[in-house]
């Protein structure tokens, strides 16, 4: 019998970070502050139903734009030599080296009325253009900061696509299309769950971008989470009721990916 000792660190680290903090969540979720059941506070849930299908949308919206870019710039990449790809990588990664806020603070500088893109159209009589507090600003804000999660786990499944898998389908007569539809895509689609999974994911949840690239009128649900655990409307037992929600919806998402995932390999091997 194996020892279970090198898992232990795993373990503990699971218990501490995981186990405990969903806990917690699930403890204030249904307790009063007297510490007493109750599910008052999920149904109260239900009054910020405008803010979570907003969230879900834009973050839906973010997701679909970063795969469009995402998913030609890897297949490009993944067919160019190994140096050209590492430098690239590189590029790609080289803004998460920032920090976030200062990333989004940059694009405030570029959106804002008066900021750099507005002072461009000046010199051609147009504009200002409201850009800033914006839906359109939050997923711009979303897709800038979440891409490359997105190009990143799309490249590693590209890359191993051999370039002789893509002449045998052509040497059978597929022409480029029919290529991509049976043979590339399929052997893609578990970058694209993955990118998908791991940009929706904090683009559901974040609140930093909404409320400054966004401002006060697209609040998103992280946004009503974090004024529950701050200020003078302190209440972790709401907030810990939207953040179960909030937590079931993406574990159910998570869910939905994985079995268009399961569904492409089965067509793969089928």
């Amino acid at each position: 019998m194996k020892s279970k000792l090198p898992s232990l660190p795993y373990l503990i680290w699971m218990a501490v970070f995981i186990v405990i903090p969903v806990g917690l969540v699930l403890y204030f979720a249904f307790t009063t502050q007297d510490g007493a059941f109750t599910i008052e506070n999920i149904s109260q849930v239900g009054q910020y139903t405008g803010v979570l299908l907003r969230s879900i949308w834009l973050a839906a919206v973010a997701t679909v734009i970063c795969l469009l870019i995402a998913y030609p710039l890897a297949f490009f990449l993944s067919r160019t030599r190994a140096s050209v790809q590492r430098t690239f990588i590189m590029l790609v990664m080289l803004p998460m080296w920032m920090n976030f806020l200062l990333r989004t603070y940059a694009w405030m500088t570029l959106l804002e009325n008066g900021g750099l893109i507005n002072k461009f159209l000046g010199f051609f009589g147009l504009g200002p253009v409201q850009m800033i507090n914006t839906s359109g600003a939050v997923v711009l804000g979303m897709v800038y900061n979440y891409l490359p999660f997105m190009i990143l786990p799309l490249h590693s499944i590209m890359v191993k696509i051999e370039n002789t898998t893509l002449e045998a389908a052509q040497d059978l007569g597929a022409n480029w299309f029919q290529s991509f539809r049976r043979v590339v895509f399929p052997l893609s689609l578990p970058g694209v769950m993955t990118g998908v999974t791991m940009v929706f994911v904090p683009a559901i949840s974040t609140f930093i971008i909404s409320r400054m690239l966004g401002g006060g009128g697209n609040s998103l649900i992280g946004d009503i989470i974090e004024l529950q655990f701050i200020g003078a409307s302190y209440n972790p037992h709401m907030g810990s009721a939207i953040s179960l929600v909030l937590m079931v919806i993406v574990l159910l998402c998570m869910s939905l990916f994985n079995q268009f995932d399961s569904s492409g390999k089965e067509g793969i091997y089928s």
